[in-house]
């Protein structure tokens, strides 16, 4: 995330239609994420952005998921791929898209000033069905999974105002051996020794939701 802010969003509440693929009885349900782009600086504070509401605060929001993030430079590939047009900023329900970094070079605990912000790395985002939801795309979910390219949330250690144009500037790397990406990979298991769990275990700056889960894959490894 050493590079520049290019896009700045935040979303409301609002009632969305399921996908025929979608087979739960409630036809309609009700997500924040399509995020609306913001015009002229945003406050950013510990909670997020000013205008930015999260539905289900038991997986998204709070102070270790303020703000998600993700990689501007992984759109045109996802166009590509999908072969959707309009597949762009916001697409995966960020509240910034930043060029210059992704998953392979952002470290949990990297702090980045942007505007008169800084922000710390606490976890990747673990991709949701809503992600397949908002596309109508049922295998968007496992896509991202598979690919990596998740973003990654932020809590807020500094408040301040953020705005598109601004540059971000890495001020801290303090766990280089731990980008995102790798993160992640433990997460889907694809990475199971048991040394790199109780490292991650050990992570104070990665979110409490994630040490805790990593502590049960260790004491659990086969389920």
């Amino acid at each position: 995330m050493s590079g520049r802010v290019v896009s700045v969003r935040a979303g409301r509440a609002r009632v969305m239609a399921r996908p025929a693929w979608d087979h739960r009885a409630e036809r309609e349900y009700t997500s924040a994420y399509i995020k609306d782009e913001v015009p002229g600086p945003v406050m950013v504070g510990p909670l997020g952005l000013d205008g930015d509401e999260q539905v289900d605060k038991a997986n998204h929001g709070g102070p270790h998921m303020a703000v998600l993030a993700y990689g501007a430079g992984h759109y045109p590939r996802w166009r590509e791929e999908l072969g959707i047009e309009g597949f762009g900023h916001g697409a995966f329900g960020e509240n910034l898209a930043v060029d210059g970094d992704d998953e392979t070079s952002v470290c949990v605990g990297d702090r980045f000033a942007a505007g008169g912000v800084v922000v710390e790395v606490a976890s990747p985002r673990g991709p949701c069905a809503d992600i397949s939801r908002r596309w109508d795309r049922e295998d968007l979910l496992r896509r991202v999974t598979e690919t990596g390219r998740t973003g990654w949330y932020l809590r807020v250690i500094q408040p301040g105002r953020i705005a598109v144009g601004d540059a971000v500037t890495r001020v801290a790397q303090p766990h280089p051996q731990w980008p995102v990406g790798r993160v992640f990979h433990y997460y889907t298991r694809q990475a199971r020794d048991a040394e790199g769990l109780r490292a991650l275990i050990a992570l104070e700056v990665l979110s409490p939701t994630w040490r805790e889960a990593f502590e049960r894959r260790l004491a659990h490894p086969d389920e």
